[in-house]
């Protein structure tokens, strides 16, 4: 048989050259600063690394991991996300684009396997808990944030809500109802806002969301018939003017750092300013301040934490709210924190606001999830 008779060799053209070259200077300048981050950084492999780890891939996964932190890896994602929104609308896989400058979060829209029993789990969770704290003499309210897109589905457009999550809301109320937890949906109060109710670029309610929502948990709570407490709001209302309002769906979307006129589209918004205002104490009793301590805590998510929630709730009821919810915390995060602090320990409340969003309910259980009330 005839051996195979090689390729003519072409000339290499000017164009080939330039591609070769500039080929060669980004790897070079790959492996600098893969070198240099290996140099510098503690330790690129776990701590701990096993033979079971190597061959189930815990340490490959650990090592990509520590690698993607490098200073090309992380510029090469944000130049990718960028071109992905600039050329292609994509927004990531966390952020789905309902009409036109609405930005949604995925987590919302996701319809999990066996949802239905982690939601369960989850209620079984909060009754155990009501259960621990009223033999203390402690009330639980429990607070639901609806999805964005449940309360704004006029901006979704084309973006597609599962028909399998309208239910899931009502489930959630009517397991705690049936285990005698009491719970407000707030739903209807959110539905009741003129304007905006959440943000359009940001998953958070807008200042008349959060005063929507705290009017209707200050209205349950005042036929819970819990005893208020002398504490003083301590909030003083300021008007700020109309300002940009960056939202953190732009953020989860890689796109912060392009130019703002690139970006979508950003809201303009006028806003209350909730100026924390200390107080007297009234005797000499209380020169402490213990006399003065609020007695109703929030615990809970960024809901709790953004749009003046807890002022507007403060004033709402007319005495001072504790607020120890937690940016970034799920279903438990912030629960598992406050039941663990000193200041729950020290200086038990008379009622716990915990709220909750409708998007982590049916997500799967997660180690933070196991809430233990101690005392």
């Amino acid at each position: 048989m005839e051996d195979p008779k090689p390729l003519p060799q072409m000339p290499a053209t000017r164009a080939g050259k330039i591609v070769a070259v500039t080929l060669m200077v980004l790897l070079f300048v790959g492996l600098f600063c893969n070198l240099r981050f290996a140099a510098t950084a503690e330790s690129l492999l776990p701590h701990a690394v096993t033979r079971a780890g190597l061959l189930d891939g815990t340490v490959s996964k650990a090592l990509a991991s520590r690698m993607a932190d490098t200073p090309i890896a992380a510029d090469a994602a944000r130049v990718q996300r960028a071109l992905g929104w600039l050329t292609l609308g994509d927004l990531g896989p966390r952020v789905r684009q309902g009409c036109p400058g609405w930005l949604f979060l995925r987590d919302e829209l996701n319809v999990y396997a066996d949802g239905e029993n982690h939601l369960a789990t989850r209620a079984a969770t909060v009754a155990a808990v009501q259960r621990e704290l009223a033999s203390h003499g402690i009330a639980l309210l429990v607070a639901v944030v609806p999805d964005k897109s449940r309360i704004e589905p006029q901006h979704l457009c084309s973006l597609y809500r599962p028909v399998s999550l309208n239910g899931r809301l009502a489930d959630w109320v009517s397991r705690l109802e049936a285990q005698r937890v009491p719970v407000v949906d707030l739903g209807n109060a959110l539905r009741s806002v003129q304007g905006d109710t959440f943000f359009r670029t940001d998953t958070h309610w807008t200042q008349d969301g959060a005063g929507a929502a705290a009017q209707a948990v200050a209205q349950r709570i005042r036929a819970l018939g819990v005893t208020l407490g002398a504490s003083k709001p301590g909030y003083r209302v300021e008007q700020k003017p109309a300002a940009l309002r960056p939202g953190d769906l732009v953020r989860l979307a890689g796109l912060e750092e392009l130019p703002t006129s690139w970006q979508p589209r950003a809201e303009v918004v006028a806003s209350r300013a909730y100026v924390h205002e200390a107080q007297a104490a009234s005797s000499a009793d209380d020169l402490f301040g213990d006399a003065d301590l609020p007695n109703i805590a929030v615990i809970g998510t960024s809901y709790s934490t953004t749009s003046d929630f807890v002022p507007q709730l403060a004033l709402a009821l007319g005495t001072g709210v504790g607020n120890f919810a937690r940016e970034g915390a799920k279903f438990g995060g912030s629960a598992r924190a406050y039941f663990a602090s000193a200041a729950y320990k020290q200086t038990p409340p008379k009622l716990i606001v915990w709220e909750l969003d409708e998007r982590d309910l049916q997500a799967p259980i997660e180690a933070e999830d196991g809430v233990v009330v101690g005392r």
